[in-house]
């Protein structure tokens, strides 16, 4: 802190230390405030501007500092200047107070309480952005919440002070009017119980509840106006009680869900059931990085005390085998399956004609149209195709072409290049590598897998190029052409070009929402990357809600699964009970080797939000499991408030990390530290065991010095 904030912190400590020591609370009593109630209503009468001021100076000191007696100098303000100019003197000496209150504790403490509880600080925020005036409104109105605590905790948040200014006069302004009005009959006040009657506190309550009843009212208005135009066309029963759009992950949850709690709902899909994960996704590349690593081990066989050798192998032989493992899955997300749940499957494209009614036309042409009370959106994302000139000439693949297209080649592409240095695109340069292509990644960012902290991106990139693979990060792809019978890619680099030949190109650079094509934009349904949705997953009509890519902001299968429970739950039964959507916890996985996962903050997420931490790691080449496997590359990295346990984020680079981090995931969902994982019994020899040693490494580092001391005295007491 400042010289400035320890002046200020130190002369506000002074008066308060004055105000206990010479004991001028006694000053503010309800028999000291009776006894002048006449020598004062005589200066009234000689200095009316002297008499009001100085009550207001005593009353702004009184209020920024927090002080007791607030309640008295109300009463007295009544007493004195009767209702209206009591009123009115002390509605705005009480709120100059409080802003000078608030205004303190924010030039003070904001810096210091971010530091160390910048994380729950965020959820008040949060709901300030949320609901805002009105959440400070409601809570001014609230007589058991101490106003001192309130401007405390705005203080430490962003509201703008004008805006503070005003809702705490207007959010005061009935307690004042109640305690003036209470002081003007000073004489039948023989306690300050005596002021709030069970029916004024009730009538506190009930205007409490205005500011939710005005934000219901706005709400409904909101709605009166978005579904004005299509009032006429609103059916008077419905077919369905939900329609689903798209059958991936997010689309099959949510038929499921509702099929489960008995609603009629119809889900609709245009392409393949299981969506982009089954079919282009996870489910494919999954198994084509289990042939990748089986290859990969045998050629390092020597690890395990066996001959090392070449592996033979049919490049057709591995991508027949990704299409077997899709065709082993796909059941599990069939149209059969999902018919015998109850839920009505419907193959073809579906548009959505008004907020009730979706008109679906199958691959014959034929179109029918359903009605429904509320409609899930789960379209899912696409490949995004960077506007890279040339590139259409030279043709590219993306994961939702490359399956097919190499599934024709009798041996693996000799020279392939994968554009973008994300997981999908570390994935399948690795996996493309360790089966015999000769790799190169390009990634415009000065590292790979930018989302994670350095160290995790340099030992990522270190095993590629172990692999093989000709890693460029901070170069920049410029154009594709062909240059005789050879396609290039340049690429440029510290102000040099530099032409790449490959026999395949593979954009991996991200995926985009499905925006288009059924119907959003004649609806004037906001879009920008995604559709935008409240917290409930609702957009501005509130019985259409979207889930899985096309909402966001997590691109993952199991966030897609996640929101559409959400999404489902609050279709069917949002009139009487909505749920906003929990991400606190989500966890994420790379799947190269060593595979990294993460949940929660890491260490570049922990300094770019200003939240102090402390950092416990265990490196594997330590872990018994790990030894006995050959898999001691990586580490475990856990984030925790400086001296505790509580879990801020976790990252593991190692064998089956994915696996291993479920511990944690479980964890920070129910709110145990590392004491509690310590104490959990973990099998031996497991790779779980890293979680128990990670957090044994965070007990060492904060054992109590001084008791262990002292029983070290006592040891040694007892020994002589």
């Amino acid at each position: 802190m400042s010289i400035k904030k320890w002046l200020l912190a130190g002369a506000v400590l002074a008066l308060l230390i004055g105000t206990v020591w010479f004991d001028l609370g006694q000053y503010l009593s309800l028999e000291m405030l009776k006894r002048h109630q006449a020598s004062v209503a005589a200066q009234l009468l000689q200095s009316p501007a002297t008499v009001i001021l100085s009550f207001s100076a005593v009353y702004v000191v009184v209020t920024a500092l927090s002080l007791p007696g607030a309640v008295i100098l109300t009463l007295a303000a009544g007493a004195w200047f009767g209702l209206v100019l009591g009123t009115i003197v002390v509605s705005f000496a009480s709120t100059i107070g409080a802003t000078l209150a608030m205004l303190s504790a924010r030039y003070l403490l904001r810096d210091w309480v971010q530091k160390r509880w910048g994380e729950r600080l965020g959820g008040i925020q949060q709901g300030l952005e949320r609901d805002g005036p009105f959440y400070l409104f409601s809570l001014r109105l609230i007589p058991v919440v101490p106003f001192f605590l309130l401007n405390l905790v705005m203080g430490l948040t962003r509201m703008r002070i004008p805006t503070y200014f005003w809702v705490s006069q207007l959010g005061m302004l009935a307690g004042t009017v109640a305690y003036v009005n209470a002081g003007t009959a000073l004489g039948d006040i023989s306690q300050l119980s005596d002021i709030l009657s069970p029916s004024l506190w009730g009538s506190f309550a009930v205007l409490a509840m205005l500011p939710w009843g005005f934000k219901r009212l706005l709400a409904w208005r909101q709605r009166r106006q978005v579904y004005g135009r299509w009032a006429a066309v609103k059916p008077k029963t419905f077919d369905r009680n939900l329609i689903v759009i798209g059958g991936g992950a997010a689309g099959l949850v949510s038929a499921y869900i509702a099929a489960a709690v008995k609603a009629k709902v119809t889900l609709i899909e245009a392409n393949k059931m299981g969506g982009d994960c089954l079919n282009y996704g996870c489910v494919p590349s999954k198994a084509l990085i289990k042939s990748a690593k089986l290859a990969h081990q045998m050629q390092h066989a020597a690890h395990y005390g066996l001959a090392s050798s070449t592996p033979q192998f049919s490049f057709r032989g591995v991508m027949q085998r990704v299409t077997d493992v899709i065709k082993q899955v796909a059941p599990h997300d069939s149209i059969e399956r999902y018919t015998a749940l109850g839920v009505d499957v419907v193959e073809g494209y579906a548009t959505v004609v008004n907020p009730w009614t979706v008109e679906i036309k199958d691959k014959t042409g034929q179109t029918r149209t359903l009605t429904t009370r509320s409609i899930v959106i789960a379209a899912g994302a696409k490949p995004l195709v960077p506007a890279l000139p040339g590139l259409d000439d030279v043709g590219y693949l993306t994961s939702d072409t490359l399956w097919h297209a190499l599934s024709q080649y009798a041996d693996i592409p000799k020279r392939m290049v994968v554009l973008g240095g994300g997981p999908i695109g570390c994935e399948l340069t690795q996996a493309f590598a360790r089966l015999g292509s000769r790799v190169t990644q390009i990634e415009m960012s000065p590292r790979l897998l930018v989302r994670e902290d350095a160290d995790v991106s340099s030992l990522v990139e270190r095993e590629l190029r172990l692999d093989g693979v000709d890693v460029l990060t901070a170069h920049q792809a410029i154009r594709c052409e062909w240059q005789g019978t050879e396609k290039v890619i340049v690429v440029s680099h510290a102000g040099a070009e530099r032409a790449i030949p490959f026999d395949e190109l593979i954009c991996a650079v991200g995926r985009q929402a499905r925006l288009t094509g059924y119907g959003l934009e004649a609806l004037g349904v906001p879009t920008d990357r995604t559709i935008e949705t409240d917290a409930y997953l609702q957009t501005i009509y509130p019985n259409i809600y979207a889930a899985g890519d096309v909402a966001g902001p997590y691109q993952f299968t199991h966030t897609a699964a996640h929101q559409a429970w959400y999404a489902t739950v609050n279709a069917l039964f949002g009139d009487f009970k909505r749920f906003a959507a929990d991400y606190r916890v989500i966890p994420w996985a790379t799947f190269v080797d060593p595979e990294v996962a993460r949940v929660g903050l890491n260490e570049q997420s922990a300094k770019a939000l200003g939240i102090p931490y402390e950092v416990t790691r265990f490196a594997l080449e330590d872990l018994d499991r790990a030894i006995t496997d050959s898999e001691t590359k990586g580490f475990i990295k856990v984030l925790t408030p400086p001296g505790k346990d509580r879990i801020l984020g976790v990252t593991i680079v190692g064998a089956h990390a994915s696996d291993t981090l479920a511990e944690y995931v479980l964890a920070m969902k129910k709110g145990l530290g590392l004491n509690q994982i310590l104490g959990t019994i973990h099998t031996y020899p497991t790779m779980a065991e890293a979680n128990k040693y990670v957090a044994g490494e965070w007990k060492r580092a904060h054992a109590p010095a001084r008791l262990l001391a002292l029983l070290e005295r006592f040891h040694t007491w007892r020994r002589h």
